[in-house]
């Protein structure tokens, strides 16, 4: 009966805590601007000299506390990537991403606000791609293993990404935020072709600052 008890009072307080916890719970909404890159190398081994490309994000998160001063922020984005392509004249590769971050937040009083740092992983889902130059342009077709009719009038790459995020920021009173992010990008882009192997990498990395606001 006793272990019961125990057992029962241990139960109870798990509910009140995971209930308390979830009153805690706070939502947001975020936007700002990309700066991104495809980094990587050829089928010969030469890395890419591609150069930044500007986008947007925006979305929203909920912050979840973990213990004083931690939290967990999983959310949701519309992110924009790509890069400006080396020896192409004006060609640019436009991704758009719809991106789940799951950040591990730790939030400390300074001054009248609180100071933001974070990191977590996130994964990507690519919604539409394009390639635009002076000559025209391509889709992207997203596909784990192309074929060799994907190649004509359009660019084969991976549906999925996947990396982790670095944040640091600024929280204040009126729960209006700025912060700076940074992503790497682990995943190849580069899908098989007819079953082999790539032999080029290609990745997400970059930059960017957003604003936010909590209710």
């Amino acid at each position: 009966m006793k272990r019961k008890f125990l057992a029962l009072s241990a139960i109870l307080a798990l509910m009140a805590g995971a209930a308390q916890a979830q009153n805690k719970t706070t939502f947001g909404v975020r936007a700002g601007v990309n700066f991104q890159n495809l980094t990587g190398e050829d089928a010969s081994g030469d890395k890419y000299n591609n150069k930044l490309k500007t986008g947007f994000n925006v979305g929203v998160n909920a912050e979840i506390p973990l213990a004083d001063e931690f939290f967990l922020q999983p959310g949701v984005l519309f992110s924009t990537k790509g890069a400006k392509l080396e020896g192409s004249g004006d060609v640019k590769a436009n991704i758009g991403y719809i991106e789940v971050p799951v950040n591990f937040l730790y939030k400390a009083d300074l001054g009248q606000g609180k100071l933001l740092m974070g990191v977590g992983p996130y994964v990507g889902i690519g919604v539409t791609g394009k390639f635009k130059g002076d000559d025209g342009e391509a889709d992207i077709k997203f596909t784990n293993d192309a074929k060799a009719a994907d190649y004509v009038g359009k660019v084969p790459m991976k549906r999925i990404d996947a990396g982790g995020n670095l944040l640091f920021g600024y929280e204040f009173a009126s729960k209006f935020s700025v912060q700076l992010n940074a992503q790497l990008g682990m995943l190849n882009l580069a899908p098989k072709f007819e079953g082999e192997k790539p032999e080029g990498k290609t990745k997400n990395t970059g930059f960017g600052v957003s604003v936010g606001y909590r209710f």
